[in-house]
């Protein structure tokens, strides 16, 4: 069974609950389409990505302080 609302909304009540939420959505966008542009031109100061040479330099590293890249050195 579904809830029934007791009264009728009105319309300017409806039409300011829907561009608050479009306008939320429109500010999401907004945020996403700059943190890509920042991306793709290398600009981004408070997003890490790593690429797969650095992720392979990070997992050397965390094998080292691990104990486990021990024949590393040696080689």
């Amino acid at each position: 069974m579904t809830t029934v609302p007791k009264k009728r909304i009105s319309s300017s009540k409806k039409r300011i609950r829907k561009n608050l939420w479009k306008g939320k959505g429109h500010s999401a966008a907004l945020k996403a389409f700059s943190l890509g542009k920042s991306l793709s031109t290398g600009n981004s100061k408070s997003f890490c990505r790593f690429l797969p040479t650095d992720i392979n330099k990070i997992k050397r590293i965390l094998r080292i302080l691990n104990g486990e890249g021990q024949n590393e050195k040696k080689r």
